[in-house]
């Protein structure tokens, strides 16, 4: 038991850090396109940023960790069977991450968890594992971060090219930096919390105990610098393949459309977050350069953004395929 539980913990570890090493395009995409800041400095910068995020959420509004702790029920079968099938879901998504890293699209790491911790859990317990009040939650975070990000993105760039004009060069870099900044702080905040559930459940598990409704503040502390410290290293290394492709083949960012993205983003993550909701950073970033760009006058590469709209497509079904799969294989249910 205390090894299948180090051994998930491993694997926790290596997709908090995909997801830092693959996100951080989200956040640092508009500065670094717009030559604000080198791209090691912006990752430093967003390394920073994710940690505080996560720690200021985890005190302040933890609901998405209770969204994700509900989204399966694993304690229909033995803990050591339960941490196994957590172990297939964690395997799951950083299969499918690494090959999304190696084509260069910036698919997202909080669908592939979700997806693949709901084929886990099926493997197991059939539908009735699976949460449908949590997945609505989801439902409504697909809904926010596409069609919001791409409003918002687009309501939000008048304001911003008024605002950058007004304060000049050294004013618009540093109004750069502030949504910058919102954007990885909320990032920290939205992804941490998902990986932060995956470990209490876990806990839950190794304890002996089912799975709360609620989150210890209290006793959690230790999940959460984890998971901080992990996605901030991840985000060191940085992900350059993907800042080409959301920042210079998709759409090629401006001040205006570069600013208008990461606030839309950052203020639709925000709400997401203060109510529980899932949502992820790299769907809800993406659509909102999409939507800033247009109204911007930017160019909008349309097959690239079909290239990206396939692969969040794939996403679901697929991880919840592998996870369904790899837990077959491993607990033989």
């Amino acid at each position: 038991m205390q090894t299948g539980y180090f051994f998930l913990v491993v694997l926790v570890v290596g997709v908090i850090f995909v997801n830092g090493w693959t996100d951080a395009p989200n956040s640092i995409t508009s500065i670094v396109c717009t030559g604000v800041l080198p791209f090691r400095r912006a990752a430093l910068l967003a390394a920073g940023c994710n940690l505080c995020g996560l720690l200021l959420s985890w005190l302040l509004a933890p609901k998405v960790t209770n969204t994700i702790r509900e989204m399966a029920d694993f304690s229909q079968t033995d803990p050591f069977s339960a941490l196994s099938a957590l172990c297939a879901a964690m395997a799951a998504v950083i299969l499918f991450a690494v090959a999304a890293w190696i084509f260069g699209i910036p698919t997202s790491e909080s669908h592939a968890l979700l997806a693949a911790l709901s084929g886990a859990a099926a493997a197991l317990g059939g539908k009735a594992a699976i949460s449908e009040g949590a997945w609505g939650k989801v439902l409504w975070g697909l809904l926010l971060s596409s069609a919001g990000g791409l409003v918002l993105g687009f309501l939000v760039c008048g304001p911003c090219a008024r605002l950058l004009k007004r304060g000049g060069h050294r004013g618009a870099r540093r109004i750069q930096l502030f949504c910058s900044v919102l954007l990885s702080l909320m990032h920290g905040a939205q992804d941490g919390l998902k990986f932060v559930g995956v470990l209490l459940v876990a806990d839950s598990f190794l304890l002996g105990a089912p799975a709360s409704s609620e989150v210890d503040l209290s006793g959690s502390l230790g999940a959460v610098l984890l998971c901080g410290v992990v996605m901030s290293v991840g985000t060191l290394v940085g992900g350059r393949r993907i800042i080409e492709a959301v920042g210079e083949q998709m759409v090629s960012l401006g001040e205006r459309s570069g600013s208008a993205s990461d606030l839309a983003a950052a203020l639709l993550l925000l709400g997401a977050t203060a109510t529980g909701i899932p949502m992820s950073t790299t769907h809800t970033k993406t659509c909102a350069v999409m939507g800033a760009g247009l109204r911007c006058g930017e160019t909008v590469h349309l097959r690239v953004m079909g290239r990206m709209a396939l692969a969040w497509g794939i996403t679901f079904p697929v991880c919840g395929l592998i996870g369904w799969l790899i837990t077959r294989l491993v607990v033989g249910a």
